[in-house]
């Protein structure tokens, strides 16, 4: 079960840094989408609509639905 705590706080302070990011690419100068495009697209995807900026991580998605999937059957296997 710790193991689950760690890694459900991880992925709360991995959420929690993409959100931070995302305000501060608002209000810095040196943060530019320019600089975050050019990391590979695994770490970081940033999307763009109109006034909308959306910025997350693949790897913090396949995390999740791997987690997801994990407690599921743990649930449903009984």
């Amino acid at each position: 079960m710790k193991i689950l705590a760690f890694l459900g706080l991880m992925l709360i302070f991995l959420g929690l840094t993409l959100i931070i990011l995302t305000h501060l690419i608002n209000y810095s100068s040196k943060i530019s989408f320019e600089n975050l495009r050019k990391l590979p697209k695994f770490l970081i995807y940033i999307y763009e609509k109109n006034d909308l900026t959306f910025i997350t991580s693949p790897i913090l998605i396949i995390i999740g639905l791997g987690y997801f999937l994990w407690v599921f059957l743990k649930i449903f296997h009984k």
